[in-house]
Formats: structure tokens, sequence, C-alpha cells
């Protein structure tokens, strides 16, 4: 089984950037916990992390054919990007949708996900662990 995180704009200033909102930990230490787990699980887990739309798009494209399970958090790009939602749904590789912060808790425009009815399904507000729940349920579903 193979596992694909991306995180989107941002998020790799994560343990500096809005600590009381989005924690301390660090992008890398939460992806050296999935990397553990997914090993513990069985499964090979790689990371991607972009500011920027159109490489999201990308990378969604290209691991198309050999990627089992993706789990993503867009960042801001969840509100308003249709180009992810769009290839999200071209690439027919179930998408787990995870946020840090509970979203609903939050602005009124984080309550909107135009992913969300594309993805598996989205696990939010559990900090880090959003993460971990979410590469739980992919190595569940390991054929």
């Amino acid at each position: 089984m193979k596992i694909l995180v991306i995180n989107g704009p941002n998020l790799n200033l994560l343990g500096e950037r809005e600590p009381g909102i989005y924690g301390n930990e660090t992008l890398k230490s939460i992806n050296a916990g999935l990397r553990q787990r997914a090993e513990q699980g069985g499964a090979s887990i790689d990371f991607y992390q972009s500011n920027h739309e159109g490489d999201i798009v990308d990378k969604l494209h290209s691991c198309r054919t050999d990627t089992d399970y993706v789990i993503l958090n867009a960042g801001a790009l969840t509100h308003y990007s249709y180009a992810i939602r769009d290839a999200i749904a071209a690439i027919k590789i179930p998408v787990i949708e995870v946020h840090l912060s509970n979203v609903h808790a939050r602005e009124e425009f984080r309550e909107n996900s135009v992913i969300s009815a594309v993805c598996r399904g989205t696990i939010a507000g559990f900090g880090a662990y959003s993460y971990t729940m979410a590469l739980d349920y992919a190595l569940s579903q390991k054929k």
C-alpha cells in the first residue's frame, strides 16, 4: 500500500504559525510520526508540500497510477480551489481531507470546503492527530 500526504499553503510554517490555532508541532515532526506509523502498518508513505495551487494539482495528477490513498490538507485552498476539487474527482484515488483546527469553530468562510464532496471523508479539529486518524483509516483499507 502506498500513501501520499499532501500539504498546501503555509503548512510549511507549522510550529511557528499561529501556534494557538495550529499547535507547536512542525510539519517535519508530523511527517516523522506518520512515517513510523505507516511503516508499522506495512505501508509506504511519501510527503509533499506546496504553497502553489497548480503544483498541488500536478502532484494529484502524477500520483494517479501508483498511489492507493491521499491524505490532503489543502489549507486555505480548501475553501475556493475548484482546480484541486476537479483534480481529486479526476484521479479516482480515495482522498481524505484533513485540517488541524476545527474549521467550523473559526471564521465563517472556513466552514465551506469545495473539496469535501469529492473526498472519502473529512477529519478536522484534532491537531496533528487529524493526520493520524486519516492514516489509520487508510491503513484499515489495506487489501
